[in-house]
């Protein structure tokens, strides 16, 4: 069984992983053999699911917690995971921050905040993950965007800005690092049923289902499983793309 699984001894390092997406990549990594490095800003909100996982699947599942815009935090991480592995497989930027708003009601601070998480933090963590990734001549780097940052949408003027902005950076990083033989892609869902987005669309998308190809929301699994793919062998000629998990959704 061992032997098949996709990720088997890949070191990774994860962000935002203590709820939606992002634990749900924890536990597929972690299924696929992955030594997985999870990152949460919330104090031991993760050990439990750690603890699970690194023994049902015998791996390590490794928590750390910090806020992803402190740069020397970032920098740190990347430091002990030099240190203990001496190598890194796949960085996955998956923390974000969103707002609901039409332009006339943009909160420029708030605007600035999301910003500093869904652009700036990413850029840092590539940085410093490529530096180690150039070093073994081998990495995937995949972020997270949004359906909304490559179609824009009505009342998410700011976020639908910054996952835009996590597609162009991917698009340029990939020239840059293609001669590393490191991939960056990323992934571009619709609307999918996380914890925050269940309570978000009670407000205010419930109608919005019927406008899915599918006729049902995506699951973080799925998210995860694409991740995965990515992440592993299977994607080693694949880079610079963005990769719609959306289920046909019209918007």
């Amino acid at each position: 069984m061992n032997a098949e699984r996709l990720l088997e001894n890949k070191v990774c390092l994860v962000t935002g992983c203590n709820k939606g997406i992002g634990k749900a990549i924890v536990k597929k990594f972690a299924q696929q053999g992955a030594i997985v490095f999870a990152i949460a800003r919330s104090e031991n909100s993760l050990d439990e699911l750690c603890k699970e996982l690194s023994a049902r699947y015998s791996t390590q599942v490794i928590s750390l917690y910090f806020d992803i815009t402190d740069h020397q935090k970032c920098k740190e991480a990347i430091i002990k995971i030099k240190k203990e592995f001496r190598t890194l497989d796949i960085l996955v930027n998956n923390a974000g921050k969103v707002s609901y708003e039409i332009l006339g009601m943009v909160n420029f601070t708030e605007l600035r905040e999301m910003f500093e998480v869904n652009v700036v933090a990413s850029i840092n963590l590539m940085q410093l993950a490529s530096k180690l990734m150039m070093r073994q001549n081998s990495g995937s780097i995949i972020n997270i965007s949004s359906l909304v940052g490559e179609k824009g949408t009505k009342g998410q003027l700011g976020y639908s800005a910054t996952k835009g902005a996590v597609i162009a950076l991917t698009k340029s990083a990939s020239k840059d690092l293609a001669k590393y033989n490191i991939r960056v892609n990323t992934l571009a869902p619709g609307m999918i049923e996380t914890e925050r987005f269940q309570k978000i669309m009670e407000e205010n998308f419930q109608d919005k289902v019927k406008d899915i190809g599918f006729g049902r929301l995506g699951q973080a699994s799925e998210v995860a499983d694409a991740c995965v793919f990515l992440g592993s062998d299977s994607s080693g000629y694949i880079t610079g793309q963005v990769i719609g998990i959306d289920g046909s959704l019209k918007i």
